[in-house]
């Protein structure tokens, strides 16, 4: 088995969770910070803006099972790539998608990703997401992680409410 971490911002993290946690060769998602300058910083210090934290989800993944470049296409189907002022009802920069790199190799597998979407005309603006060089990532509370899981109906009414269900379905389905 071959562990790898993929480090994906797509706005709320609540909602990037659920997309990977089912998937074989996906063994863990965590919701968290990341690439900003406070270390440890807490859910109402990312919110103020002030951190340079966005809302991540950090995927460790079995390589052998689920390629880099299977993840990202995933990814690409969760969020609004066109937009980096934040994603649906959430703005500022604590919501802009990003794509963090481990290596080499993730930055070169994302700016393919990226180009293959752009380029198949999916999307009526172009794909802006940018892919920065992984910084750090902290853990968000508790409360927080899988929270699809434990606060469904809340999750389902942010999902739907959002305006996030309804781009993805009208691009992907």
């Amino acid at each position: 088995m071959s562990q790898e971490i993929a480090t994906l911002a797509g706005g709320c993290f609540w909602c990037m969770v659920k997309p990977f946690d089912s998937f074989d060769g996906v063994n863990h998602v965590i919701s968290g910070y990341a690439g900003g300058h406070v270390e440890n910083p807490t859910y109402e210090q990312v919110g103020s803006g002030t951190t340079g934290h966005t809302e991540a989800v950090q995927i460790h993944f079995d390589n052998e099972k689920m390629t880099y470049k299977e993840l990202l296409n995933i990814y690409f189907k969760t969020f609004d790539p066109t937009d980096n002022d934040g994603q649906f009802g959430d703005r500022g920069t604590m919501y802009e998608p990003v794509i963090f790199y481990h290596s080499n190799q993730q930055k070169e597998i994302a700016e393919q990703v990226k180009d293959s979407i752009d380029q198949s005309g999916v999307f009526n603006k172009p794909i802006i997401t940018p892919i920065k060089p992984y910084k750090n990532f902290y853990p968000a509370e508790d409360y927080h992680q899988e929270f699809y899981k434990k606060e469904s109906s809340h999750y389902n009414q942010f999902y739907k409410g959002s305006g996030r269900k309804q781009f993805i379905e009208s691009h992907w389905n």
